[in-house]
């Protein structure tokens, strides 16, 4: 099951989980970040700083109302960091919340966390190990298997304190009964039910976020519950897991912690600084505290939203915690916690130095000076950027400076080398860009322009204000240029966010001299038309005439023919034959 992963759509090339992300386990493909889950360990790092707020996240929330709505008997296990993360006069106002919300019985993580404690101390009392790494934080574990394998066998046997009480309230309540853990982290999830090590004695995970959700949804006011107290001995000490050197503190109260060295460490960062000596065996007869959030479980990443400062609330833990040992239950004593931490290491195929130079050029880096190395692109070097695209986890257009420049490059290119004039003018007027080709038609230095210089100085400025004010573009409106001896067609469009006016002066000049040029042409022509049309006119007239004076003077031929050819009786028709 995929724990975390990013919304669709929602990136927006900024890459900043890539550069969160340590052990670099996000891939960016077709400009979308996802989560790769065989080298994620679920810090949940990615997903706090996620300036889109993108973040996906698996929610067993709807599955434990179907538990309860359907009549189960659900046990609720309650990390102790609640004790300072929800708000309340007495801690039982919490309890009663939940159980308002149906849950049949709730006990504190705790009295898991009291078993760990003893399986660590009869650790420290064997001696056996080299050095011992706490195994409480899913994200530790996950990312020694998978980073540092080298040390897992100086990595506590022992399941955690979640897993642990799982086991016991299955032991107390029956198999048949619903377990549910609640607590700030969302590595849990995983660790509940997708590590065949300890899937079955967690049956959801629901983060303290969502519990906060849910009360309102229900409308459960903490404040004017009851204090009711919890479902469990009292496990004292072992309520302090959840803040720094809590383990620490819980081993050394119940049991003393002599044999090994103890110190604590937290933070992605430090923990892989400590991991990397240790795997130069640098360290030895040392018991380590590791959590991967600084300060603990009190602000994990499933409780960002409530805005909770892991400051005052580890003092609201630590002021409310009994520094003894803690009760137990008699089934406790039954309970097999051993847990085998083994290799889990992804190896993935690396490029030849010929295939990282190829990869390197194809972003405009020839050679070392080119490599600048800044980090935008969430890798901390140009180098295993490339890598990093050889193995499919990075695109070659997450190179910023690289994009920066060609996208600077190719407008340079349309600025110099279009033949229009280019003004871009603030709401003052003044001149913040003009590109080549209207520095040399209006006759100034580029430079001292955009400097000082103010579009009255060169142009009227009613077509300019008129937008700048209204916001409404003019396009191609033919204008005449008196003091440059140029008509241009004039494009003003207001650009928003800015507020400054592009414009854009087409030199028309030559196509208006072209044109007026080919209407005196046609002009010409269409006189000497009419010229020969008139003269065919009075030919055809002149013609008509002379045709009609030769009709007449034929026909009088003719008659005056016949008459003296027949008599003039015949003539006129008659035959006296």
């Amino acid at each position: 099951m995929k724990i975390i992963d990013f919304e669709n759509a929602s990136c927006k090339h900024c890459y900043k989980c890539v550069r969160t992300c340590s052990v670099k386990a996000i891939k960016v493909k077709n400009a979308q970040a996802q989560i790769m889950t065989d080298y994620c360990v679920l810090c949940g790092h990615c997903l706090e700083v996620c300036p889109q707020n993108a973040k996906t996240f698996a929610s067993d929330l709807d599955m434990v109302k179907y538990y309860l709505k359907h009549g189960e008997k659900v046990a609720l296990s309650i990390a102790p960091s609640y004790l300072g993360i929800f708000k309340y006069d007495h801690p039982g106002q919490v309890i009663d919340a939940l159980k308002k919300l149906g849950f049949t019985y709730v006990r504190e993580t705790a009295e898991g966390a009291a078993l760990v404690t003893e399986a660590y101390q009869k650790l420290m009392d064997e001696g056996k190990m080299k050095n011992i790494i706490t195994t409480c934080c899913p994200s530790v574990n996950d990312l020694i298997e998978k980073y540092y394998p080298e040390l897992t066998s100086d990595m506590a046997p022992v399941v955690s304190p979640m897993i642990a009480h799982g086991m016991l309230m299955k032991a107390i309540y029956g198999e048949k009964v619903k377990t549910v853990f609640a607590g700030p982290c969302i590595a849990k999830k995983e660790e509940a039910r997708d590590d065949e090590r300890t899937e079955g004695y967690i049956d959801a995970v629901i983060t303290f976020a969502e519990l906060e959700a849910w009360f309102k949804e229900a409308g459960i006011d903490v404040f004017a519950c009851s204090n009711v107290p919890v479902d469990n001995p009292d496990p004292k000490i072992n309520r302090m897991y959840p803040v720094r050197k809590g383990v620490m503190t819980s081993v050394m109260t119940e049991h003393g912690g002599d044999g090994y060295k103890m110190f604590d460490i937290d933070g992605m960062d430090n923990c892989r600084e400590l991991f990397e000596e240790m795997r130069q065996g640098k360290l030895s007869g040392c018991f380590i505290e590791a959590n991967m959030c600084e300060g603990g479980c009190v602000k994990g990443p499933a409780v960002n939203k409530l805005n909770i400062s892991r400051f005052s609330s580890t003092l609201d833990i630590e002021r409310m915690v009994e520094h003894k040992k803690g009760e137990q239950e008699p089934e406790a004593q039954t309970l097999n916690l051993h847990k085998a931490f083994y290799s889990r290491e992804v190896r993935e195929k690396m490029p030849t130095e010929e295939e990282i130079q190829k990869i390197l050029k194809a972003t405009g880096k020839y050679n070392k000076d080119q490599e600048l190395n800044c980090g935008a692109c969430g890798y901390p070097s140009c180098r295993e950027k490339a890598i990093a695209v050889y193995q499919g986890k990075a695109e070659q257009e997450m190179c910023l400076p690289y994009a920066y420049e060609s996208a600077h490059s190719m407008s340079n290119v349309v600025m110099d080398t279009t033949p229009n004039m280019i003004l871009i003018v603030d709401d003052q007027l003044k001149i913040k860009e003009m590109n080549k080709k209207a520095a040399e038609v209006f006759g100034v230095v580029r430079e001292d322009a955009i400097r000082s210089m103010y579009v009255f100085e060169l142009l009227d400025t009613a077509d300019f204000e008129f937008v700048l004010s209204e916001h409404t573009p003019i396009y191609r409106k033919k204008i005449y240029l008196e003091s440059y001896k140029m008509t241009v067609l004039e494009t003003i469009v207001y650009v928003a966010g800015m507020e400054s006016a592009l414009s854009i002066f087409q030199d028309v000049t030559e196509d208006e001299k072209q044109q007026a040029k080919e209407m005196s042409t046609k002009v010409e022509v269409v006189d000497i038309a009419q010229q020969v049309i008139e003269k065919q006119m009075m030919v055809a007239q002149e013609i008509a005439g002379l045709l009609g004076e030769t009709t007449a003077e034929t026909k009088a031929i003719l008659m005056k023919l016949r008459s003296l050819v027949l008599p003039q009786d015949e003539s006129s028709g008659k035959n006296k034959r």
